[in-house]
């Protein structure tokens, strides 16, 4: 039986930011099967959480959000499948609905996304470019107030008894910062554990954002040294997987923002 999910929206303002975090219900079937025929998979993940949401809106309209039907779209289908004996088991225990007839196999049946957020605005929009810059972890140590948090689930699924692949956001906001991460996880047992993060920084005396990608990676026959008590604690297994992959980007404002626009947050 699945789970039950109370909904709930949460609004916080940090300036000239409103900050959103929104969740419900899981997709109910019929909207799900629609969706996995539109990403051309057999199906999307068994709890998936089509209307939850994390946004990070500024009162010019322009920002990022982050949602799970966006991530999937970044499910790359065609290149890194995880072979493994029960790939064949898990799909062949997930009824085909008609819609599936004339999809093309293999798919990534992991669900395997580097999501890391969707643009928010049309006149108006965050600039990404490449940087050296790095956030600042130590302000992130600081003993400040947390002032908002949330975390929202945007879909997990149990690979059939085999694992789990799961991609969650969570906010926490501190009187001049706030902080954003997502996270991809993934455990097929016995194979390989996988992690994705995206952080997003941002003080509120500048002009742009931090945003940081991580993927790691590891056979878990490489972690024998491990204890295995761990491999279901993304928190604590981290540290034990490789870095395959790091982008970090600022994320500039528009320029023609007004001054009200650029001061520092007053909390609400």
């Amino acid at each position: 039986m699945m789970p039950v999910f109370k909904s709930s929206r949460r609004d916080f303002t940090f300036g000239p930011w409103k900050l959103t975090a929104a969740r419900t219900h899981i997709m109910k079937s019929a909207e799900a099967e629609r969706l996995a025929e539109e990403l051309h998979m057999p199906c999307v993940p068994e709890m998936m959480f089509g209307d939850n949401i994390l946004r990070i809106q500024h009162e010019s309209q322009f920002g990022i959000e982050f949602n799970a039907v966006d991530a999937l779209r970044c499910v790359n289908n065609s290149q890194g499948v995880v072979k493994v004996a029960c790939a064949e088991e898990w799909q062949e225990s997930r009824s085909e609905p008609e819609h599936t007839k004339g999809i093309v196999k293999p798919y990534d049946w992991t669900y395997t996304t580097d999501y890391k957020g969707t643009l928010l605005g049309d006149t108006l929009k965050l600039k990404v470019f490449a940087t050296t810059e790095h956030i600042d972890t130590e302000k992130l140590k600081a003993r400040e107030q947390i002032m908002f948090f949330e975390e929202v689930l945007l879909f997990e699924d149990e690979l059939h008894d085999h694992g789990v692949s799961s991609l969650s956001v969570k906010i926490r906001v501190m009187p001049s910062i706030f902080f954003v991460l997502l996270r991809f996880f993934l455990r097929v047992d016995g194979v390989l554990i996988r992690m994705n993060d995206t952080r997003l920084y941002h003080e509120a005396d500048k002009q742009y954002m931090l945003r940081e990608y991580t993927s790691r990676e590891s056979k878990v026959s490489s972690l024998m040294h491990v204890p295995q008590a761990l491999f279901t604690d993304p928190n604590e297994i981290a540290q034990y997987l490789p870095v395959k992959e790091t982008v970090c980007e600022k994320l500039e404002f528009p320029e023609n923002l007004s001054p009200e626009s650029a001061a520092v947050p007053e909390h609400t």
